[in-house]
């Protein structure tokens, strides 16, 4: 199958490429209008058509419409691509705020033409291991998660436009991490509504500090924590039930793993992508058998969707879910 990729930065480049490239997706153009990304679109593959035009970039006989352009531009890509019949996965967030995602969603609706988004981390190690410790009784029955992706950066990338832009023009970590957040906790502990919001501008104009709390309707409190300038970060998952605690330090390996340039061969990881995990009781620590994490699998599940054999790995209703809580942390947030 043929497909596209609007933009070639960090997420179209060692996300998206590699990711479709493993799963057998032809890469057969790509949207740039960075020389450099440009020349490493070419790199990367040989055979591609790279343009700056959006217009052309549609004409390619696409199967599908990857979007990982900026955040400004995710509802006018997947708008035009809608329109021009072609099936899209958007790169998380779908869009700025819940009524541009609303516009794509009722645009894929009406015209029949599928779109969903690129919620991978739901396929991430920890966040199977949390799905599996709980289903399997392990630490009891579960009542709080607190899940971070937490970095000490205190001086601002003025390369980084998620770090320089605004949250009108798309920037700032709620839209960016905590989209991340906000997806794997309601995967794991379904529906939540937001009780706590606190979303701060540390550095400069993009919101660099980010804490919500959500209350699950299953009984579950996530306390889902951002932070670009924290001096000392905390475990990426602790989850606490009422006979033990699991905890995982490590970020899962497929992201380092995909910069350096492996990939899911036909969809599935040659090398081991288990996070470390333990279940804690007090001062005793044992390691437990982490669930392996694939990408792999949103992709495989993308192009059977196209083959008409299955679902869309994300549905409408998880991605309104996460954009009704970020408008609604903006809303309330705490100043």
């Amino acid at each position: 199958m043929r497909v596209g990729i609007a933009g070639y930065g960090l997420s179209g480049r060692s996300f998206h490429a590699p990711l479709l490239k493993g799963c057998g997706f032809e890469v057969a153009t790509v949207l740039t209008g960075n020389s450099t990304r440009a020349r490493q679109a070419k790199e990367d593959f040989p055979l591609t058509k790279v343009t700056t035009d959006f217009s052309d970039f549609l004409a390619q006989n696409l199967d599908l419409v990857v979007v990982a352009s900026a955040n400004a531009v995710h509802a006018d890509h997947a708008l035009a691509a809608i329109k021009a019949g072609i099936p899209v996965v958007v790169e998380k967030p779908m869009a700025r705020t819940l009524a541009e995602t609303e516009s794509i969603l009722s645009a894929s609706e009406k015209s029949g033409v599928p779109v969903t988004a690129f919620y991978n981390r739901l396929w991430d190690s920890d966040i199977l291991t949390v799905k599996k410790v709980a289903a399997n009784g392990l630490i009891g029955k579960v009542f709080r998660l607190d899940s971070r992706f937490e970095r000490f950066r205190p001086q601002l990338n003025a390369a980084a436009w998620r770090e320089s832009l605004t949250p009108e023009e798309g920037g700032g970590l709620l839209l960016d991490l905590q989209t991340h957040l906000l997806s794997t906790a309601l995967d794991c502990f379904g529906p939540a509504d937001l009780t706590y919001a606190s979303v701060r501008k540390i550095r400069g104009e993009s919101e660099d500090d980010v804490v919500l709390n959500l209350r699950h309707h299953s009984g579950v409190d996530s306390y889902c924590s951002v932070s670009a300038i924290s001096g000392s970060v905390g475990p990426r998952i602790r989850g606490l039930g009422s006979e033990g605690a699991l905890i995982i330090e490590e970020l899962d390996p497929q992201e380092a793993l995909l910069r350096a340039g492996s990939f899911p061969e036909g969809g599935i990881w040659s090398v081991p992508t288990s996070s470390k995990a333990y279940i804690q009781r007090g001062d005793a620590r044992e390691e437990i058998e982490a669930v392996a994490g694939n990408y792999g699998l949103f992709y495989l599940a993308v192009a059977g969707a196209l083959e008409g054999k299955n679902e869309w790995p994300i549905t409408p209703a998880q991605i309104r879910a996460v954009a009704t809580i970020i408008d609604k942390a903006r809303e309330i947030s705490v100043r």
